[in-house]
């Protein structure tokens, strides 16, 4: 009965794994994950603004060489170094006792080898739990503090830019724009890279790209994604939208609605200027079947919220374009 109990256990411990593995797959292939190219700084966080306050990951795909100062930029900086708990140390460990358990099972000892695995193992979720509260609760402390100053524009821009958000939208007074503003962030190539100051006009086109990029990719627009984004991310962008077809699947998206947005960092290599800004926006993005056009994922009655880190370029001056999605 003990041998059937702890077969059971690890049959289903084993199920909820690969099911949870499957998830984080699909999860990961619905986004798309973080990729493009920020210049000399690709490799490494954009600095936390107040639309994305926590650290952002670096870009993952990207065309751009990971040499020089981008290997030294992808190190962990301190304070920034979020480490997954099945990484390093803790998943180590975890791994080691998951292990000895399952060896415990094949060669005889049964659920009383799993019990004290997963006796050892509780403890251990204890011990972690509890320093993860005491880190959360310093980062919520050190969050109050004062707001980050504006960056590259000033408050009547902001303004500006939050009034006609409004009208657009026809929802003055139901959220807050509080205008683009963050800080910038040190490590890059200062030989390399100035920072600039941006103009409303530069703010309009950003929030004209977030639109167009969306729908034209629910519309999978290849022109249209062309005119707007970067070579490299339209090789990203249609390699989603061939798997997608490929699946019978088509990725609708349509009512995109900017509610909030800040400026982490803008500034110039060269000939060409960039500028990351974390957006925040909402809009219907459901998965459908292409044959009978059923929706198989997402909800096509209720907007979604997405938070999101969209780097521009721009090359002696003409038009801006989306270089960079990265994950918030």
């Amino acid at each position: 009965m003990t041998s059937r109990t702890s077969r059971i256990a690890a049959l289903l411990a084993g199920l909820f794994l690969a099911f949870s593995m499957v998830a984080i797959d699909h999860a990961e292939a619905r986004r798309g994950g973080s990729f493009g190219s920020r210049g000399t700084r690709t490799f490494q966080s954009a600095p936390p603004t107040r639309t994305a306050p926590a650290p952002t990951a670096p870009v993952e795909r990207s065309m751009t060489p990971n040499t020089g100062v981008n290997n030294a930029a992808r190190q962990p900086q301190a304070g920034l170094q979020r480490p997954g708990f099945m990484s390093g140390f803790g998943g180590t460990m975890m791994r080691g006792l998951l292990l000895g358990g399952l060896i415990g099972l094949l060669v005889g000892h049964g659920f009383g080898g799993l019990a004290g695995m997963f006796g050892f193992l509780l403890q251990a979720l204890l011990i972690g739990g509890a320093i993860i509260l005491a880190i959360r609760f310093f980062r919520s402390q050190s969050a109050r503090g004062p707001a980050p100053a504006l960056a590259g524009v000033g408050n009547t821009q902001a303004s500006q830019f939050e009034n006609r958000a409004q009208r657009e939208t026809g929802t003055a007074g139901s959220f807050t724009i509080p205008g683009f503003g963050g800080g910038s962030g040190g490590g890059y190539d200062a030989t390399r890279s100035e920072e600039i100051t941006l103009a409303q006009t530069d703010l309009d086109a950003f929030q004209q790209l977030l639109t167009e990029v969306q729908e034209a990719f629910g519309r999978e627009d290849h022109a249209a994604l062309r005119r707007s984004v970067t070579p490299e991310m339209v090789s990203y962008l249609s390699e989603e939208l061939a798997d997608n077809a490929q699946k019978g699947l088509r990725n609708e998206v349509s009512d995109v609605t900017l509610l909030q947005a800040d400026i982490a960092e803008s500034w110039r290599e060269d000939d060409r200027d960039y500028a990351t800004a974390a957006l925040r926006y909402e809009s219907r993005d459901v998965m459908r079947e292409r044959a009978s056009g059923k929706v198989v994922e997402g909800d096509q009655d209720h907007p979604t919220e997405t938070i999101e880190l969209w780097t521009f370029t721009r090359q002696n001056g003409s038009n801006w374009k989306l270089s960079a999605i990265q994950e918030a």
